[in-house]
């Protein structure tokens, strides 16, 4: 049986894994994703520099939504893109953070991308 402090050591060796070949620079950030069991957590971040340039998460005050769920996700997703549009960042690179492409992970990606981001 697979405990949750083995899952979450599992993901964590992907994501090194999968950080050694993604990286953020000034013209291509990086979206980095982090799921809670309650909430999620975005931010574009150039390691050039090593700075987040935007962020959004269900902790926000101007977060309305429930959270914990795929359109807490979706909303999280809109708003980073917002964000990153209004700072004229339209291409950037996509972490998954060492989550499977799925669910929540899924649908903030996806928002992203029809608020105006490419990756």
């Amino acid at each position: 049986m697979i405990t949750k402090q083995d899952k979450n050591q599992v993901r964590k060796k992907r994501h090194a894994r999968v950080r050694t070949k993604i990286t953020g620079t000034t013209e291509r950030p990086r979206l980095n994703v982090f799921r809670s069991n309650k909430h999620i957590y975005a931010q574009l971040i150039d390691d050039s520099k090593g700075l987040t340039i935007v962020s959004a998460s269900t902790m926000d005050k101007d977060f309305g939504g429930t959270v914990g769920n795929v359109e807490a996700a979706k909303s999280i997703g809109e708003t980073i893109a917002k964000r990153a549009v209004e700072k004229n960042i339209k291409s950037i690179v996509f972490d998954r953070g060492g989550y499977l492409y799925h669910g929540r992970v899924k649908a903030l990606a996806e928002a992203a991308r029809e608020n105006g981001l490419e990756f």
